[in-house]
């Protein structure tokens, strides 16, 4: 039988300097029963130890099901705790737009991004696949991440791979505040579940 957003928790992972108001992850924990934000010690430095352990203890929290719902640097921060949960803790991740980490430490496209993969220690990207069922969220146009290297990104996951065409880091930047979209890329998800 499909989850039903009513019956899982939804934990949703901001990446590197946190969710706006505008942000559809914030609005997502606004509007999904039983969904919270996985609040990080540090959004702007990011430690990797720091937000593995945050996401493991969440998910061990959970009374329901839990659905990872993580953008750019938190769907790095879910590949790496992934070997820490438990089998059968996690339903599934909802993975968008991740960065490739090893390409913005050469060459960061804003200021400040170089922090994740030097002294954040999000690098390498991790390359085992997940214990659970996920789907990458990929945009051909992202500033973070080339479409190629999240498909590669998604196969070494085991994860399945959505295609949002030319939509940018798929944040309130590129125009992706409330996301539609994305709720019904969720909504499909959840079916395939359960």
């Amino acid at each position: 039988m499909p989850l039903k957003v009513s019956d899982i928790d939804i934990l949703i992972l901001p990446g590197w300097t946190n969710a706006g108001p505008e942000h559809w992850q914030t609005r997502w924990e606004q509007k999904l029963p039983h969904a919270r934000r996985v609040a990080q010690a540090e959004w702007d430095r990011p430690i990797r130890a720091d937000w593995v352990s945050r996401i493991i203890e969440e998910v061990a929290a959970a009374t329901r099901p839990v659905v990872l719902v993580a953008h750019s640097c938190g769907v790095s921060a879910v590949a790496h705790a992934a070997p820490g949960l438990m089998p059968g803790q996690v339903a599934g991740a909802l993975l968008v737009a991740p960065p490739d980490l090893e390409a913005v430490q050469t060459s960061p496209p804003e200021p400040g991004s170089e922090w994740l993969a030097n002294e954040g220690g999000f690098n390498p990207v991790p390359t085992a696949p997940l214990s659970f069922p996920s789907l990458v969220i990929a945009s051909r146009n992202d500033p973070f991440c080339a479409y190629e290297r999240a498909q590669e990104m998604a196969l070494d996951w085991g994860s399945d791979i959505a295609d949002a065409g030319q939509s940018g880091h798929l944040n309130t930047a590129s125009g992706h505040g409330p996301w539609p979209e994305g709720l019904l890329k969720l909504g499909q998800f959840l079916k395939r579940l359960g």
